[in-house]
């Protein structure tokens, strides 16, 4: 494939490998790259023990609480945790369930995906770049249907916060927003690629047509020899 063409997108691939994997490692590894966060005006009380909580972040693989002296807390609860959060008063308390986190787990097959489709670029052979965008074009399926995941998520953390009823403020996090620019990067990936190989097969056949076909002039001089 032409090296306009191939650079490009390896740099589209890796860019998007590594925002990817990133994302996948998240809470309570990586802490500032979570999904969703939600801020409490008035304080909060959390289920398990954890009080006075400022602040609450929803990662892939667990949730993380903030007190007001910015003190971190991470529950380490895997794959599928719920969180459960009642308001100082008592008098109101919501539940996230794990059938809600529990698809968050998509994002390291994006992840995978994405590496596979990284491994098959550096290949200059005909095939294999077709099957590099293919790969690409479904890690870019993989991520959307992650990237959904996460809007589902983040918009039932925002309805819920709310009937706690104390100026709970909930925003998408930078874990929301590397899935969608990952997405971005896939799909001009699998598009660069696609071109490059269009742009090779169509200089192949100018090529063999140009040594190929005879000119008019050429049949006279193979005749005056």
């Amino acid at each position: 494939m032409s090296r306009a063409f191939c650079i490009p997108g390896i740099l589209f691939l890796l860019c998007a490998f590594v925002l990817n994997f990133l994302v996948s490692i998240s809470l309570p590894y990586l802490t500032a790259l979570d999904i969703a966060r939600t801020h409490f005006g008035d304080g909060a009380i959390q289920q398990t023990n954890v009080q006075g909580i400022a602040e609450i972040r929803f990662g892939i693989w667990a949730p993380c609480y903030y007190n007001t002296n910015d003190d971190r807390t991470c529950l380490r609860t895997g794959h599928g945790y719920s969180v459960e959060i009642a308001n100082t008063r008592q008098t109101e308390a919501i539940t996230v369930k794990s059938s809600w986190t529990r698809g968050l787990a998509v994002h390291p097959v994006a992840a995978a995906a994405t590496f596979v489709a990284l491994l098959l670029s550096f290949s200059t052979h005909v095939t294999v770049t077709l099957l590099a965008s293919l790969v690409s074009f479904l890690a870019a399926l993989i991520t959307l249907i992650a990237f959904a995941i996460d809007i589902a998520l983040y918009a039932l953390v925002r309805h819920e916060m709310k009937k706690l009823e104390i100026g709970a403020n909930t925003n998408t996090a930078p874990g929301f927003w590397m899935t969608l620019v990952a997405l971005v990067l896939l799909l001009l990936a699998g598009c660069t690629v696609c071109f490059g190989r269009r742009r090779d097969r169509l200089s192949g056949a100018t090529t063999t047509s140009t040594h190929t076909k005879p000119s008019f002039l050429d049949r006279f001089r193979r005749t005056k020899a």
